[in-house]
């Protein structure tokens, strides 16, 4: 059995590692099955909450204009990883979004993992459900907070410590690390000249964006710029 890892989860804006943010990173280095440190840190978005997501993870606009730079919790993430695996409960879905990012800021983040979702699915055909709170429910785990990236962590390096007894002689490939892959393309910065003409345009018509427009990408502003001139116009000289 794997007995040390980085216990890892994200709360993010939505779904997408190319689209949304990073708003809450939780870990827990784990080493011999003891915890030897954890990483907490409220992550700045750039961008307004969506009421969905602050109904799900408790985390207000207020708590994430709160945060640190994006750049910096992912960097000290990295460093706070070393050379170790992941472990968390559908991990591809919180490396993916740490990979993005990684990606933009030229830094190396090659991973293997665990993940308590697949050894679940084959363990627990029996259940209807395999989401983490689920299957903390079955075993009994206590969770702090559900839907808090520390909190979640946490359950998901106990998930997979009573999976491992309950199961002893289950094949030990199933709780071996797997090289985790996740594709993307670098996102660039918003230029200068797109900054300058964007806020050109938000002054001119009287717009109040819920982005931070230093925290685009390029693409985005491309985006957003299109947005306000097929509504509103272009700037009148």
């Amino acid at each position: 059995m794997i007995d040390t890892y980085i216990a890892l989860d994200l709360e993010t804006t939505g779904l997408s590692p190319a689209a949304d943010r990073i708003l809450e990173i939780g870990a827990v280095k784990v080493v011999h099955g003891q915890i030897e440190e954890t990483y907490e840190t409220l992550v700045n978005p750039g961008r307004k909450v969506e009421k969905r997501i602050e109904e799900l993870t408790g985390i207000t606009d207020e708590m994430a204009a709160g945060g640190i730079d994006t750049a910096k919790a992912v960097r000290r993430l990295v460093e706070f990883c070393g050379s170790l695996p992941l472990l968390g409960h559908n991990i591809l879905f919180d490396y993916s979004f740490v990979k993005q990012n990684t990606i933009n800021l030229n830094i190396p983040f090659e991973k293997e993992g665990i993940d308590t979702l697949k050894i679940a699915r084959v363990l627990h055909p029996e259940m209807e459900h395999r989401s983490l709170q689920a299957l903390c429910g079955y075993y009994k785990i206590r969770q702090e907070k559900a839907h808090r990236a520390a909190s979640d962590a946490l359950s998901a390096m106990a998930l997979y410590e009573h999976m491992r007894e309950e199961f002893p002689d289950s094949p030990e490939e199933l709780f071996t690390p797997k090289i985790l892959i996740y594709k993307a393309k670098k996102q660039g910065a918003i230029t200068p000249a797109q900054k300058g003409y964007l806020n050109d345009l938000v002054k001119y018509h009287k717009i109040a964006l819920e982005v931070s427009v230093d925290s685009l990408t390029k693409n985005e502003a491309s985006r957003i710029i299109d947005r306000i001139i097929l509504e509103y116009g272009r700037i009148q000289r």
